[in-house]
């Protein structure tokens, strides 16, 4: 089947091209002088559970008109499973903690971000506790011995 032929004056929809330019090439629309970043309207960050076993992050979406320190907690948390009354802090990988909506705001598209966890509601971090073939082995009773 033949293709229908265009007049040379007309433009397909939706295709913005610059007289003279290559047809291979992309075009871009001179008007529009944003960066990529500025016209998303959602942030979307990697978030995990500080966990030495289990290293994954899920991916959550937070508008940008709504990003705040309560917001990215609560997002986190639901999307987790986990309350928000269990989280102590919230750490910007690899060392950064995050206290406040400025530090939020800062955040990039696909940021990773690690929540760290209160221990039986203490304000301790939770620790990491080896197995039993991970511990080295101690005789309390050995240790007491004298000779």
């Amino acid at each position: 089947m033949a293709e229908p032929e265009q007049d040379i004056g007309e433009k397909p929809a939706g295709e913005y091209k610059q007289e003279g330019t290559n047809p291979h090439l992309p075009t871009t629309d001179p008007s529009d002088n944003k960066k990529p970043s500025d016209t998303c309207l959602e942030l979307v960050f990697k978030v995990r559970i500080q966990n030495p076993k289990e290293n994954d992050f899920i991916e959550i979406e937070l508008k940008r008109q709504e990003l705040s320190y309560q917001n990215l907690l609560n997002v986190s948390c639901c999307e987790l499973g986990i309350k928000p009354e269990r989280v102590e802090k919230i750490r910007k990988l690899p060392n950064t903690l995050l206290r406040k909506d400025k530090d939020i705001r800062r955040l990039r598209d696909f940021q990773e971000v690690e929540l760290i966890l209160m221990k039986n509601g203490s304000s301790r971090l939770t620790e990491y506790v080896p197995s039993l073939t991970e511990r080295p082995c101690y005789d309390s009773k050995a240790a007491k011995m004298t000779y």
